[in-house]
């Protein structure tokens, strides 16, 4: 059976949520919409699926499997009532790893005050720091929101209005031990494109930009010369902080082991034996088999610094 990596989608980003319908209130007033939803009463979980699906969306109207920029809450029964409950966001140690997941907006100063206005907290504001072109807001369980913009940015100061219905789900951030051996292992084993790096010498820190090809041109150069990709949805920023590769013992927490929060990725194929099989030949450390378990139509395998990368058919 063939595969054609070319066809490959990065779906979705799942993370942990504690409250469902307050997570979903969030994600709905940045213009997602649930496009999915799938109930394990027996496991006790729930999952949620939600997606830009407007009619001024990338994909409007696509099958949940059939497109990128996907967002997957996991919700396990009964967190929502457990004062002791909170999610790991990726920010902090022990469970340092994933970053933040990033939206791109029309015009970011009136995202980000329609943001605040609806009683959303921000880790960074625009207004803070040096970089006056990007902030975080802060979901309700705390996971970090990148705020961007795919306008330039000083054109947009006095706009008052913004539109989420023009919104992207821009990319997905996890931190990466070894760059050299990420890049090769999503470029040469999931088929991915290196699209955007960005060296921050001076921060000792780079970033990279990967992500599957489009039907439409790919950008070479945006209105603000700097982020060319911000109109783009099914990213993956590597962020590589230089030296973590020299030292032995020095480990990225994968979301899965306490404490939890990020669970994985999904790539979505076009043929699910045909993908798997170039898998197995590419030598991939595998987490769960198709043959494996109950559910014999999805499977998992483990990137470079142990990030679960679930893989299912489009």
């Amino acid at each position: 059976m063939a595969t054609d990596p070319t066809k490959y989608k990065l779906n979705h980003t799942m993370i942990r949520v504690k409250n469902p319908k307050r997570s979903i209130q969030f994600y709905e007033l940045l213009g997602m919409t649930q496009i999915q939803k799938m109930e394990f009463p027996d496991s006790k979980f729930d999952l949620y699926f939600l997606a830009y699906d407007s009619p001024k969306a990338v994909s409007p109207g696509a099958h949940w499997t059939d497109r990128q920029g996907v967002l997957e809450l996991t919700h396990n029964y009964g967190t929502e009532e457990d004062d002791t409950f909170k999610a790991n966001n990726g920010n902090s140690d022990p469970g340092k790893g994933f970053g933040h997941i990033c939206i791109s907006v029309d015009a970011i100063q009136a995202a980000c005050q329609r943001i605040e206005d609806a009683g959303y907290r921000f880790q960074k504001k625009l207004s803070d720091g040096r970089m006056r072109s990007i902030a975080f807001a802060l979901d309700p369980d705390g996971y970090w929101v990148e705020i961007v913009s795919f306008n330039p940015v000083d054109r947009t100061q006095d706009v008052r209005e913004t539109d989420p219905g023009t919104y992207r789900f821009n990319h997905s951030m996890i931190r990466v031990k070894d760059q050299e051996a990420s890049l090769k292992f999503y470029q040469e084993t999931m088929g991915m494109t290196l699209f955007r790096t960005s060296e921050n010498a001076t921060n000792g820190f780079n970033l990279y930009f990967l992500g599957y090809p489009s039907e439409a041109a790919e950008p070479k150069a945006s209105a603000d010369g700097v982020n060319p990709t911000a109109e783009k949805e099914g990213l993956l920023e590597l962020t590589w902080n230089y030296g973590t590769e020299k030292d032995r013992d020095f480990k990225y927490h994968n979301g899965n082991d306490e404490p939890q929060g990020f669970g994985h990725i999904c790539i979505a194929v076009d043929d699910m034996e045909g993908a798997c099989q170039r898998l197995e030949e590419k030598g991939v450390n595998w987490k769960k088999r198709m043959t494996d378990g109950k559910m014999k139509d999805v499977a998992f395998v483990l990137d470079p610094d142990g990030y679960w990368i679930e893989v299912c058919c489009i």
